[in-house]
């Protein structure tokens, strides 16, 4: 995830009044190194009850500076939009990986999305690009470390 420095300028930018519990949700959200859930963001943040980092998550999401994503399995997550133009269009649309196994949500961000062409009268206002699978340390995890074990699962 960008780092930004200024968060209090980056909530400013999307008409948001900085308060000491946005900047800190902010930050957090900055640091993640994929999309956060709520209870993720609640255990990182000790000195925020998860009520308090819920409104922040919904004051971000009203004013486009997170996505929210629906995760794959249960629940959604959350990450900050790498396009800070506090417009209602977000140029920042990557694609997420969903790993079965790790139940984690990953930022693709090198995969280029499909467009979609609905049929008349649909009128789009999100889009949730969502692969699933194993992740690449769930992959190595998975693979068998005896050779022959190997060869007897590809001869099945």
């Amino acid at each position: 995830m960008q780092k930004c420095g200024n968060f209090e300028a980056l909530l400013v930018a999307h008409d948001i009044k900085p308060t000491a519990n946005r900047i800190v949700v902010a930050k957090t959200l900055a640091a993640a190194e994929r999309p956060m859930s709520l209870s993720e963001l609640e255990y990182k943040i000790l000195s925020i009850d998860k009520s308090g980092v819920f409104r922040a998550l919904t004051l971000f999401r009203e004013h486009h500076l997170v996505h929210v994503i629906e995760d794959g399995g249960d629940g959604v997550r959350y990450e900050l939009c790498l396009s800070h133009d506090g417009h209602e269009h977000d140029d920042d649309q990557h694609v997420h990986f969903y790993c079965e196994a790790c139940h984690r949500t990953f930022c693709i961000n090198d995969v280029p999305i499909p467009g979609v062409e609905l049929p008349e009268g649909y009128q789009l206002s999100s889009i949730n690009y969502m692969a699933k699978g194993l992740c690449p340390e769930c992959t190595k995890k998975a693979a068998p470390r005896n050779p022959c074990e190997a060869r007897r699962h590809r001869i099945r």
